[in-house]
């Protein structure tokens, strides 16, 4: 039977088809509603850290006795997510370092499973089916086919003893729902915790004018107003990056959800301007000289994320990475000025190669460099703010500058209280941060 959600309603969203519109008044900070997801993966890196079933960050995390893998808080959490982790126990254990399915397909696993053993509606399914999900099937491009057709062949490979699987279509359209909806779970510092299909959520619409931000209390997803909201207005989330120029969203969102924005944000370009800010010369770079940088920019960019995946295979070092940094800085340099979004970017990148090497200084220096033109360039209350902050504060703390410590902990905090609300635990832990330093 389909349920409902107070204050919100399912509508046809003109050119936008299916969407959320609030049918009540929410102020800024409000929960418009909470979700559990229909199925989630903690990521492989988080073991140790966080429970497999409820994603609680804590020390003292009891091992699977079978796999010695995944952790659980205690016996409630682990027989709450045996019917998931049956799936893989008995693989992780087969194929050791080579057990390796991506997190798509460990999410298509686990939907298949879920949907054998449902017999009613989930509590994730108030408003919209899982089948129901958009799959773009049709404008799924040969490159992506294959990947998909990669990830079926790893689904028979390492779960074929524990499912029954559907046919090649359908399994085609299973992986495409999930790549178009799912979400990525992240913690207070924007690292990524997991990956989870929440069906509800799925139907908020995008802009990059966003008045609701989603984040998350352990696995469960939270849909919170950043803007004051009146009863018919369409709720609206970010799905990318908003700090990039609107040819570049529109180029991602394109890219992953098949779609070009129309909001007021990309129809004015009003930020365009200062995200792309070129440097005061005596001679003014003519145009091509700035189509040329920012090709240059884009490039740099997208072989930095491959340089940083084969540098997790141990091929690179932290070190040739910074290398890479400090190159295309300089050579942007030239031409952007340090508040161009390409510099901020590869700053941002450079102060976690930092972190990753232990000089807090060095990544300190990247930090105060980008978060001022953050602070302006995001929408209020980003998530992407809060985290520098917070990154900052305790960089602050580490090396004992505590009055800058807690002023960059109390700004996190306010955006945080907003994007998370009050009674969150993130919110209780850094008040207990910031109250011991006193």
């Amino acid at each position: 039977m389909k349920e409902s959600i107070e204050g919100i309603e399912r509508f046809v969203s003109p050119g936008k088809g299916r969407g959320l519109r609030v049918t009540k008044p929410f102020k800024v900070g409000e929960l418009l509603f909470a979700s559990l997801p229909y199925t989630y993966v903690l990521t492989a890196s988080e073991r140790g850290s966080n429970c497999e079933f409820c994603f609680t960050r804590k020390e003292g995390l009891a091992k699977c006795g079978k796999c010695k893998k995944a952790l659980y808080c205690n016996v409630k959490c682990q027989k709450g997510d045996w019917a998931m982790h049956k799936l893989e126990c008995g693989a992780m254990i087969a194929y050791g370092e080579n057990w390796c399915p991506s997190e798509s397909v460990r999410l298509v696993a686990r939907i298949i499973a879920k949907q054998k053993a449902q017999k009613e509606r989930s509590t994730s399914e108030k408003l919209l089916l899982i089948g129901e999900l958009e799959s773009h099937i049709d404008d799924v491009d040969i490159e992506k086919r294959e990947m998909n057709e990669g990830d079926i062949a790893s689904l028979h490979q390492f779960y074929s003893k524990n499912l029954d699987f559907p046919s090649k279509t359908a399994l085609l359209t299973l992986f495409s729902q999930v790549n178009c909806n799912g979400f990525t779970v992240e913690d207070e510092e924007l690292s990524k915790m997991g990956s989870a299909v929440y069906p509800d959520v799925a139907l908020v619409n995008h802009s990059c004018c966003p008045n609701v931000i989603v984040t998350y209390k352990g696995n469960v997803a939270e849909v919170r107003a950043v803007q004051d909201m009146t009863p018919g207005e369409e709720v609206f989330t970010s799905y990318i990056d908003l700090l990039y120029p609107t040819a570049d969203r529109n180029q991602r969102l394109r890219d992953a959800y098949y779609f070009t924005c129309d909001c007021k944000e990309c129809k004015t370009k009003s930020k365009d301007k200062l995200k792309l800010k070129v440097r005061k010369r005596n001679k003014p770079p003519g145009p091509e000289e700035i189509s040329s940088m920012m090709r240059y920019a884009r490039n740099t960019i997208k072989e930095f994320r491959s340089a940083k995946q084969i540098a997790e295979k141990h091929q690179k070092t932290p070190g040739e990475l910074m290398e890479m940094c400090q190159l295309s800085l300089d050579k942007m340099g030239e031409v952007f000025e340090d508040s161009n979004v390409y510099m901020l970017h590869m700053m941002y990148q450079a102060m976690g190669v930092c972190l990753y090497m232990g000089d807090w200084d060095e990544a300190i220096r990247y930090g105060e460099k980008v978060l001022k033109p953050y602070s302006i360039l995001y929408p209020p209350y980003s998530m992407n703010v809060a985290s520098m902050y917070l990154k900052l504060g305790r960089l602050y703390l580490g090396l004992e500058r505590k009055l800058s410590g807690i002023d960059a902990l109390k700004k996190a905090m306010a955006i945080m209280e907003v994007a998370h609300g009050k009674d969150h635990q993130y919110l209780i832990e850094l008040r207990k941060e910031i109250e011991m330093q006193k």
